[in-house]
Order: C-alpha cells, then sequence, then structure tokens
C-alpha cells in the first residue's frame, strides 16, 4: 500500500479572542490507498470538523493535509474544487438524491456537472455502476420511487462516478433498518476489495465498525492510538 492522505499537527479552530474553540489540536493521521476505515468519537470529539477538511470543503487553521501528494492546506478554494470533484467521493446519512431525476440521472450528476453536460461514456459508467450495486432493473426510477437502501445504494454509486481514490462517508447506514445497513456495508467492503477504493467511514455503530478492518477513534481532537 501507498499513502493516500496524510495530515500533521492539524489544528482547527472556529471563532476568535474570547469566543475561540480549538475542535482539532494537533491531530495525526495518515490513510493509505486500499483502506477501509471507520472514524469513531464521541460528539464534539472532532472527527465531524476532520472529515469535512479530509474532504476539502473546509480549510484547517494551520498543519499539513496532503492527498496524492498535493498541498491541499496551501491551494486555492478554486483548485481545492477541482481536485474534490476528481478525487474525493462522498456518501451522506441522507442520500440527497434529487427527486424529479431518475436513479441513473442521479448517478450521472456528478459528470455532467464537471463536463457541463451529459454524455454517452458518463452514461454508460453510471448503468455500469447501478448494475454493480444491484439496481439494473431500478435506474429508470425516480428517486422517490426507491426504498432507502437502494438509495443509499445510488449514493454509493454516485460517489464512485468519476473514479474517486477516496471515498468519505458520514454515518452512512444511519437512517437504515438493520439488514439494509448490513447489505450497504458488505457493498462498500466489496468495493473497497476490488476497486482499492479507499474508505473511510465515520459512526457511531459499533456493527458498523465491525465491518472495517482498521478503527480511528478521534477524542479530545486528536486520533488516538
Amino acid at each position: 500500500m501507498s499513502v493516500l492522505v496524510e495530515v500533521r499537527d492539524l489544528i482547527k479552530t472556529f471563532g476568535e479572542g474570547e469566543a475561540e474553540t480549538r475542535v482539532l489540536r494537533g491531530l495525526d493521521l495518515t490513510l493509505e490507498t486500499g483502506e477501509l476505515s471507520a472514524l469513531l468519537g464521541p460528539s464534539g470529539s472532532g472527527k465531524s470538523t476532520l472529515l469535512t477538511i479530509l474532504g476539502t470543503l473546509l480549510k484547517p487553521s494551520s498543519g499539513l493535509h496532503t492527498m496524492l501528494g498535493v498541498d491541499l492546506a496551501a491551494a486555492r478554494d478554486a483548485e481545492l474544487t477541482e481536485f474534490r470533484n476528481r478525487h474525493i467521493g462522498f456518501v451522506f446519512q441522507f442520500h440527497h438524491l434529487l427527486p424529479d431525476f431518475t436513479a441513473l440521472e442521479n448517478v450521472m450528476f456528478p459528470t455532467a456537472v464537471m463536463a457541463g453536460r451529459e454524455t454517452a461514456s458518463a452514461r454508460t459508467r453510471a448503468a455500469e455502476l447501478l448494475e454493480r450495486v444491484g439496481l439494473a432493473d431500478r435506474m429508470h426510477f425516480l428517486a422517490p420511487k426507491l426504498s432507502g437502501g437502494q438509495k443509499q445504494r445510488v449514493a454509493i454509486a454516485r460517489a464512485l462516478m468519476n473514479r474517486p481514490e477516496l471515498v468519505l462517508a458520514d454515518e452512512p447506514t444511519g437512517n437504515l433498518d438493520r439488514d439494509s445497513a448490513e447489505q450497504v456495508m458488505a457493498l462498500i467492503g466489496e468495493i473497497n476489495s476490488e476497486e482499492e477504493t479507499t474508505f473511510l467511514i465515520s459512526t457511531h455503530d459499533e456493527n458498523i465498525a465491525a465491518h472495517c478492518r482498521r478503527r480511528i477513534l478521534v477524542r479530545d481532537g486528536r486520533v488516538e492510538g
């Protein structure tokens, strides 16, 4: 395995003066290509802030943050947007599918945004991904016609659309029943093993963490252990 993401002495503060709050307190973390890791920690520990920084949606106050050798802490906003679109996928607790679009159109959306239009290759890629997640027979269904578990599988396919090296998942099974959650995690495990996509999954659920090969515990703004 090779190093995909590295953060060193990462600090993030919010507010100024007496209102200043330090959420990350010199956090260190390395993610290697092909990892399937659970990000754990109590509420207020800093794990959501860390996930947001790793996704380049928030800049650290100070410290090192690199991915694929790129210094993201020093990058401009436009550079971060381009990097994020090409190299990072997201799966959230709420699937955030567009209700007036089909499953296929929702999966194509990231590439359509980048290209400024729908392309034949994007349609082919989206269809292949929906088949991969077991929804070939649902690709032309509007999002509201899908079950919760199916919607989350569409969200996973969408996250993989641009072939990202890293997928960040924030409580991806939080709104699912146990059977659907197990199916989603089994799917993530298969994709991780077969395509070596790195997954970092933030969760409070020990059953979900058990599917991951590495546990990363964040407490008081630092990684423990």
